[in-house]
């Protein structure tokens, strides 16, 4: 008998605690009408632990997915929310979506939009966009009343973390405003390599105490304005000459190197309160023994950001669609071992209704445990329910 989640999700957070069934505590049985009694939870249980249990396979996976608007909805460029979003998120029921700059035209736009995608969605989405200053500045470029910060680099270089607390402060406040609830910034990276051009001065700077300072402030600032945080790009992008967005990069540095350089920001930023940790496509073969990407390393992931540094919130890898993941593995391949490395959301997974199938064939058939997706939908309907957003 087909459920409705977000009545078991409603009724479950609404009487956990009060040990009794109220009449109004009803199930519907779409099929019937039937109203049935939902016994409510125990004083002592996790109610995303029971909500996650009623949810089936295809449910869970396609939690963990977060997309650009255009990976499920027929469209060169997606600006409205009508009949073909609500079928895509129908078929296609991801965890989340980001934006980018051909998805924001102005201010009401981007707002009914968002607005519109979150009324289709079963679960509510993170709505998610880069806006870190400088180059990369989504909204910031748009005239949609959000505020265009200069690159960290230059913030950086004045050593003044009031300045980071209040560019947090700020993007909390608009980004939400607008709609977003998920800010994939700020960079959390220091520049170690002289030729690094995809961090460069997105980066607030070479010195790791510095650069801790600076992130753990913006992280803080965020997170009191009720935006989600994201450290990127663990262990750090500014180590390797590479742009991973056109080919495999190779980080030269030792684990003890890392350890005490660019493990420091990422360990204030996790101090601070920051929700999600991004996870770099460069390989650190010091740390694997081989030129794994670290998106799909467990020894990345698991020995050294959640036993090591203590992250016990959500790890979304950088978008799959990148040049250093298509060059060596398909969608599936690349999803697959992603989640065996830890990671909780599949960032931009090209192919991503082929590849969704394809981890929950691999589900069925006891290919991926049951209980390894329970553990990320876990922490991402966490993440709702502590931000709000759920």
């Amino acid at each position: 008998m087909k459920k409705i989640l977000l009545l078991v999700m409603c009724l479950l957070l609404s009487s956990c605690g009060s040990g009794t069934v109220n009449k109004n505590d009803v199930e519907i049985d779409e099929s019937t009408a039937e109203v049935t009694a939902v016994p409510t939870a125990s004083p002592t249980a996790d109610p995303v632990e029971a909500v996650v249990a009623n949810m089936t396979i295809e449910e869970k996976v396609w939690q963990m997915f977060l997309t650009a608007p255009e990976d499920i909805i027929d469209a060169d460029s997606v600006t409205t929310a009508g009949d073909m979003t609500k079928a895509a998120l129908e078929s296609c029921p991801v965890g989340g979506v980001i934006m980018f700059g051909n998805n924001i035209k102005e201010r009401s736009q981007i707002i009914d939009l968002l607005r519109g995608m979150q009324s289709y969605s079963k679960i509510p989405l993170f709505t998610a966009v880069d806006e870190e200053g400088g180059r990369v500045a989504r909204l910031g470029k748009a005239d949609v009343g959000v505020t265009k910060f200069p690159p960290m680099a230059e913030v950086g270089a004045r050593g003044n973390t009031d300045e980071a607390a209040q560019i947090g402060a700020t993007l909390g406040k608009e980004l939400r405003e607008i709609g977003f609830n998920v800010d994939f910034a700020p960079v959390a990276d220091i520049i170690t390599v002289e030729n690094n051009d995809d961090i460069g001065d997105r980066s607030f700077g070479e010195d790791p105490q510095l650069v801790a300072g600076m992130v753990a402030a913006e992280v803080k600032a965020m997170s009191d304005n009720g935006l989600i945080a994201t450290l990127k790009h663990f262990p750090s992008n500014g180590s390797t000459e590479t742009n991973t967005h056109y080919g495999s990069g190779v980080c030269t540095r030792t684990l003890d190197e890392l350890r005490a350089n660019e493990f420091i920001p990422f360990k204030a930023g996790i101090d601070a309160g920051a929700d999600m940790v991004m996870v770099a496509h460069m390989a650190v073969p010091d740390i694997t023994g081989d030129e794994t990407p670290s998106t799909l390393s467990s020894v990345v992931i698991k020995d050294l950001l959640r036993n090591e540094l203590g992250f016990g919130g959500v790890v979304v890898s950088d978008a799959l669609n990148m040049g250093a993941i298509t060059s060596q593995y398909t969608p599936l391949e690349a999803a697959m071992k992603a989640i065996d490395a830890g990671a909780d959301i599949l960032l931009m997974s090209p192919d991503v209704r082929n590849t969704a199938t394809g981890i929950i064939n691999a589900v069925y058939a006891g290919d991926i445990a049951e209980e390894r997706i329970n553990e990320s939908v876990d922490r991402i309907l966490k993440l709702k329910l502590k931000r709000g957003i759920m």
